[in-house]
């Protein structure tokens, strides 16, 4: 049996992975910080669909939690077929107003956790000769958007440079860019959101469905939906500072209602 490890597997588009894996048979390893909503998680995807699930509690905001799930990873009796890097979060406010430990702490999530998970998983896969991992980035990634942005930006970045390397080892790589999705990420923020279009929106379920069509298909990036893959297209051809503009106006102005 095939076994998944996702990050952030409790909500939003860890927990999508989680139950579309589940319902495709993967043995589960489900990691989050909270341990009564992992369990929780765990014991309702047993019980729909039969599927052998493992719970790790791990803050990957520290090296405790980082240390924790590699050594899962790198555990060569029990070998991970396709690791998910999906725990994340954002900050608001400009730079400068948020607190620098925040902007750290997005840095240790978003670049020293995926760098060091990714690491410990890949030796093992590549002995195998198979193996994939999902490297989750955002549309920001393509826009001039802060420490957020410039985080997602190296996950792009680092997830095709690293699959540049593993040319012929049958592992796959590939960094999934979603744009808005309706998951926790933006009231855990405490973010409003009632200023964005309705049509601006996709369901977690909706990323992860193409996200493994993409990785089927042997894509390094995955852009779910038509209109964010125009958007991604536009802004790889535009200036930066146009770019910066528009991507500031929508990111600041998020109502609290």
């Amino acid at each position: 049996m095939t076994t998944a490890l996702i990050t952030g597997a409790t909500a939003g588009i860890g927990a999508a992975f989680a139950r579309r894996l589940a319902r495709g048979g993967y043995r589960l390893v489900l990691v989050a910080r909270d341990t009564e909503r992992l369990e929780r998680t765990a014991a309702d995807l047993q019980g729909k669909y039969g599927v052998e699930t493992e719970v790790l509690t791990a803050d990957l905001a520290t090296d405790e939690g980082i240390g924790a799930v590699e050594a899962r990873l790198a555990d060569g009796a029990r070998p991970v077929d396709l690791l998910v890097n999906n725990a994340g979060f954002g900050n608001r406010g400009a730079f400068l107003t948020v607190p620098l430990q925040d902007e750290l702490d997005m840095l240790k999530v978003h670049v020293e956790a995926v760098l060091r998970l990714t690491t410990a998983a890949l030796p093992g896969m590549r002995d195998r000769g198979r193996g994939a991992i999902i490297n989750v980035a955002s549309v920001a990634a393509f826009l001039p958007r802060g420490t957020y942005g410039a985080s997602k930006a190296w996950v792009v970045s680092f997830t095709q440079g690293v699959l540049r390397d593993l040319g012929g080892s049958g592992v796959r790589m590939m960094a999934l860019c979603p744009g808005f999705t309706r998951t926790e990420f933006h009231e855990r923020a405490g973010m409003g959101t009632g200023n964005i279009p309705s049509w601006s929106w996709l369901s977690a379920e909706r990323v992860v469905e193409e996200a493994l069509r993409d990785l089927g298909r042997g894509r390094s990036v995955s852009v779910p939906g038509k209109r964010y893959k125009a958007a991604v297209a536009l802004a790889r051809v535009l200036p930066s500072g146009k770019l910066g503009g528009l991507s500031n106006k929508a990111a600041r102005t998020y109502r609290t209602d």
